[in-house]
């Protein structure tokens, strides 16, 4: 959510700043409702006062005797009776109006994100670790995985596409990643493990600005709830409507969870395969900070990521996204994408962003500064800033694993960093 004070104050910057995103100029509109607002708001106090006034003086110009006055003064309160609705349901109208404008307007980017229109505009910031040489042509993993224990078959009969069934092996590994990235997280990047509900109401999904604009990217339950597409939602919402003391920051949480996707636009992107999936599990990171240590934490987010990455040894670079390929409600991103041999492409795996205050405003999350005790009566609050990002994605990094550490026969090399989860498993075979 945007500032309207900010916006009064320099219009000409804002709409600058979305030029960036590709948007047309809208403080004319924003700021035009928000008159209209503010002047309805003004004659609907203005009106209730002359009628408290007016009926106060009914009594007094009864208790004179002047029944004109009284008379008078009687279809004065009955006619302010008559038009306040009026002007109550045309501020509500208003004030409506605005609210969806700002709630659809994305955040502006940081001053240092490059311009550009789409994800081929973005700018590598560096590389980690050689892919490997094959001594055979390295296969896909929706080739290999099979027979390993991944099946799609199933998946899709019990519930469609993007729905994938793991067995044996296969289904431990995957387990594996999680807890690795969980335990990684807690014990040496500092985060605190969280078991959230995965079941959110609208003012959650509202609040990490995933409505209303992505509604259809969500499923929805019978009774109103939405599965959640990211545990940034639980996470980030579970400071909603609070006022953090400074001390408390900053708050670093990280959770295993199931998430949802309708994938809604993105027909025909990676249908085979265990890539894009409605139905997957993610560790994430949520950082909730004051607004001077936000970019500092940006950074130590993202490299919480890519230890994970480096640990299991798996190449990837690190990309600074454009202003047209940004996310709806970031400032600033960094995307990790990991080497996929078999397809002979880096693919993202995690993607880390600051939002700002952008989420803030819209959850109404304020910190207390901490003053002076000479100023303790003028403490004041101001929004903390939330970041997020995949800790990693498991299913991503499953599909890392087994196209970076396949093995001629088709089986995959268990990554020793793994060997603690792993139960004495050092390879996974294929079915004979």
């Amino acid at each position: 959510m945007h500032d309207l004070r900010t916006i009064r104050e320099n219009p000409e910057g804002f709409d600058a700043a979305l030029s960036k995103r590709g948007l047309d100029p809208l403080s004319k509109a924003l700021l035009a409702l928000d008159e209209e607002r503010r002047a309805l708001s003004t004659r609907l106090q203005e009106a209730q006062s002359r009628r408290n006034e007016a009926s106060k003086a009914i009594g007094a110009a009864m208790g004179k005797g002047d029944k004109d006055t009284a008379e008078a003064l009687k279809a004065e309160v009955a006619e302010l009776k008559q038009t306040m609705p009026a002007i109550e349901e045309r501020e509500r109208k208003v004030a409506a109006e605005l609210d969806g404008l700002l709630a659809a307007i994305p955040n502006l980017p940081a001053d240092d994100v490059p311009m550009g229109a789409d994800e081929a505009d973005n700018v590598e910031v560096s590389r980690w670790g050689t892919p490997r040489e094959f001594a055979f042509q390295p296969q896909e993993h929706a080739d290999i995985g099979p027979a390993l224990g991944m099946d799609f078959e199933t998946g899709a009969a019990l519930s469609g596409a993007r729905f994938t069934f793991l067995r044996g092996q296969m289904a431990r590994l995957h387990r594996a990643l999680g807890q690795f990235m969980l335990d990684r997280h807690t014990t040496q990047s500092g985060y605190t493990e969280c078991a959230p509900p995965v079941l959110v109401n609208d003012a959650a999904m509202y609040g990490t600005d995933k409505l209303p604009k992505f509604a259809d990217d969500s499923f929805r339950t019978t009774d109103g709830r939405w599965l959640i597409p990211t545990a940034e939602v639980s996470l980030t919402a579970s400071v909603q409507g609070q006022i953090v003391d400074t001390d408390a920051l900053p708050m670093r949480m990280t959770a295993l969870t199931v998430c949802f996707r309708s994938e809604a636009g993105s027909a025909g992107k990676d249908t085979r395969g265990f890539i894009r999936q409605h139905q997957f599990e993610k560790v994430e990171l949520v950082s909730v900070t004051r607004p001077e240590d936000s970019e500092a934490e940006h950074e130590r987010m993202t490299a919480a990521a890519e230890g994970i990455l480096q640990a299991l040894d798996l190449p990837y670079r690190k990309v600074l996204l454009c202003t047209g390929d940004m996310g709806f409600g970031a400032r600033k991103t960094y995307d990790l994408e990991v080497w996929l041999p078999g397809q002979n492409a880096y693919r993202e795996i995690s993607s880390c962003s600051n939002t700002g205050d952008f989420q803030a405003r819209r959850m109404n999350t304020r910190y207390r500064p901490k003053v002076d005790q000479a100023e303790a009566g003028a403490r004041k609050t101001d929004f903390v800033h939330t970041l997020n990002g995949s800790g990693l994605a498991v299913g991503r990094t499953l599909v890392a694993v087994l196209e970076n550490y396949q093995q001629e026969d088709g089986s995959v090399t268990v990554p020793p960093v793994l060997a603690p989860y792993m139960g004495g498993l050092e390879k996974l075979l294929p079915a004979s």
